[in-house]
């Protein structure tokens, strides 16, 4: 699917489930990793995952593209677009949109994450952390003892 099938499926389901025009751009955008799609609150525009669309199907794009025209609607008319607000969860329901997209696992498999694992000097109390941090720095949360580097390792997903 091309950015320009993209743009007519947007503003067809826009018509279609809101009774108002899509005014704005719909694009794929290959940056995006961990959702199906954004609405952009100074643009107006919506942004894709392609590789939702290329792993899940037609049917997955059209529930992320209702689910966005949600944001997009309730934002234009000034009304509660953000995901808590009760506005946009009565509108999701109205038009069958899905308030969350399937995941899309391969961005996270085979990429080796490193565990920093640190110790109190003095209670042993045990701190897993995917980040380094300065031992001299910080000190235990449990009994204020300094805390010491035990092990480095990397593990895979």
């Amino acid at each position: 699917m091309t950015d320009q099938q993209l743009q007519l499926l947007v503003e067809k389901l826009s018509m279609e489930y809101f009774n108002q025009p899509f005014l704005h751009k719909a694009y794929f955008n290959s940056r995006l990793r961990t959702t199906g799609g954004r609405y952009l609150l100074r643009s107006h525009n919506i942004e894709f995952n392609k590789k939702s669309y290329e792993k899940f199907g037609m049917e997955e794009l059209r529930g992320i593209i209702l689910h966005e025209l949600c944001h997009y609607h309730l934002h234009i008319r000034g009304m509660g677009y953000k995901h808590r607000d009760t506005d946009f969860r009565t509108l999701l329901k109205k038009v069958g949109a899905p308030r969350f997209c399937s995941t899309i696992e391969e961005n996270k498999k085979g990429r080796s994450t490193k565990l920093y694992i640190y110790e109190c000097v003095q209670c042993k109390q045990r701190y897993e952390r995917k980040r380094r941090m300065d031992v001299n720095k910080y000190r235990c949360g449990k009994c204020r003892g300094h805390l010491m580097t035990v092990e480095k390792s990397n593990t895979h997903n």
